[in-house]
């Protein structure tokens, strides 16, 4: 996919980050579309398809974690690409917005040349994400569609916002495998992104709440496992 063919949507409601990150992005070749606050993000999200999305956390009428909830809702957009960009830094924030279904967290100030390098990242991680890699398979009681990002187990249909799913997807492909905390992070996450260190265990807390306590295996000092 070209620059060309690739819409960001930016919502914050600072117009001095949104010219800034317009224009810069502008000149990378990218669509732009921009929002003044979180409930703008939502419609304008549903209506322009948008391949990553840029959210501030403080907005008002909607903020971004309630915002971006309500994205990972619509059809068509549980594979966008989503980041939280903020002044921010304490963990509670993360932590709210990775539940909410984000993919990455980025603190401003931040200067637009490495802005734009982690957006290339993040875009890249997307694009390499075509349909030949996507497949449908068993596991236990449990199906998992990775054609269309959902989970089937005992007649019940879960549709997880990315990370979750492609954090379980990778620990049931192979179950009684213990997955190191370090490997889960490069192959879930990229290891051009840095995330929080309790950036697992979050997905794992929620993926529990869905799925079932019993079928995530915590290895101290290691990582996880999934168990059948």
């Amino acid at each position: 996919m070209e620059k060309s063919e690739i819409t960001i949507l930016i919502a914050d409601d600072d117009p001095d980050i949104l010219e800034i990150l317009s224009y810069n992005l502008k000149q990378e070749g990218y669509k732009v579309v921009k929002a003044e606050n979180g409930a703008k993000a939502v419609k304008k999200a549903k209506k322009k398809k948008p391949e990553l999305i840029i959210l501030d956390v403080m907005m008002p009428e909607m903020d971004g974690v309630e915002a971006c909830e309500k994205i990972r809702e619509i059809k068509g957009l549980e594979n966008t690409v989503i980041t939280f960009l903020t002044a921010r830094a304490e963990d509670y924030s993360h932590v709210a917005g990775y539940d909410a279904g984000a993919d990455d967290y980025i603190t401003k100030p931040i200067k637009p040349k490495v802005l734009m390098s982690k957006i290339k990242a993040l875009l890249r991680r997307f694009r390499t994400e075509g349909p030949e890699e996507l497949n449908i398979y068993s596991v236990g009681d449990m199906t998992v569609n990775r054609d269309e990002y959902k989970v089937t187990k005992a007649d019940q249909e879960f549709s997880l916002p990315r990370k979750e799913f492609e954090l379980l997807a990778l620990l049931s492909s192979q179950p009684e495998k213990v997955f190191k905390r370090e490997d889960i992070l490069n192959t879930v996450w990229g290891d051009e992104v840095i995330v929080g260190g309790r950036t697992i265990d979050v997905h794992i807390r929620k993926l529990r709440e869905k799925i079932g306590n019993d079928r995530f295996k915590t290895v101290k000092g290691v990582g996880y496992k999934f168990v059948v």
